[in-house]
């Protein structure tokens, strides 16, 4: 198995909203602000090459949005997804399939581009297979209130009108295993039927933590992002998650946390805190 990070560039937003309860004064520490309460955040996908496969983990937000959209986002970075993918050795028709995490726009809105010639809205990997599953898909469709701004219809409709949309079936069980060769933790607590890959990698775990740990200063339990629609549900699959993870040796890839790619844990008096924070070629 071979993985690829694919940087797509870097947004902002408002760091109470990404720290929930927790004071600014110990989130400013790892996360800090500039003068308008703004966070700098990744947005970081995984590319990953498996025998005939070339899996594409979440795609960004996009290009396709307007002026006025992206202004309340302040995209910056030199990079985004296309030419990252073509940095990596790669063509996007090569792409066989494109798993989405969930269908927040800052992880769905690069699955979709607007045809120059058309102007229709149509698949950016005209040869991938679209995973979603099909409880989060209903819940994207339908959306409620509070999450209606983050679930745009441009990101997710075409997916299904392409017919290239397919569903990873969930079980009972947290994890499942998918013929992608890695399994999926399912979570609830930011949005209904979220998905964390499991990656076999190196003979461990590579956990592609998407909005359950958006950065190494999420770490502690009561960390929990103000966007999490359920967050008590948040703090126990954290806990969850997070000591399995600690227990069993895992990697977690970090796909917002601005400066590092990636983390370990360690179990302290305090509970799990950091282990190693790993930066671009330390994982």
């Amino acid at each position: 198995m071979e993985l690829h990070v694919i940087d797509t560039g870097y947004f902002k937003l408002d760091g109470g909203a990404m720290f929930g309860v927790v004071p600014k004064q110990i989130w400013n520490k790892t996360n800090p602000a500039d003068a308008l309460n703004l966070c700098t955040w990744a947005m970081r996908c995984l590319l990953i090459k498996n025998g005939n496969r070339l899996i594409l983990i979440d795609t960004g937000i996009g290009q396709k949005q307007s002026e006025q959209f992206f202004g309340h986002y302040h995209l910056h970075g030199t990079t985004e997804l296309h030419l990252a993918i073509q940095q990596a050795g790669y063509s996007p028709d090569e792409i066989t399939d494109v798993f989405l995490t969930h269908l927040h726009f800052d992880h769905c809105g690069g699955a979709i581009v607007r045809d120059a010639a058309t102007e229709r809205l149509i698949p950016a990997f005209k040869n991938a297979r679209y995973w979603s599953n099909e409880r989060h898909w209903g819940w994207a469709t339908q959306p409620n209130a509070r999450e209606k701004a983050s679930f745009l219809s441009e990101n997710i409709l075409p997916i299904q009108e392409s017919g290239q949309l397919h569903f990873i079936p969930r079980s009972n069980a947290a994890r499942t295993a998918t013929e992608l060769g890695f399994d999926v933790w399912f979570v609830d607590g930011h949005t209904d039927s979220m998905m964390i890959p499991l990656i076999p990698y190196r003979g461990s775990t590579l956990a592609f933590m998407a909005d359950l740990l958006p950065s190494v200063g999420h770490i502690p339990l009561a960390y929990v992002m103000g966007y999490d629609t359920r967050p008590l549900i948040t703090l126990e699959e954290k806990r969850q998650f997070l000591t399995t993870a600690e227990q069993e040796k895992w990697t977690l890839f970090l796909e917002h946390d601005s400066v590092n790619e990636c983390c370990t844990l360690q179990m302290t008096e305090k509970g799990i805190r950091l282990g190693n924070a790993l930066k671009k070629g330390e994982w």
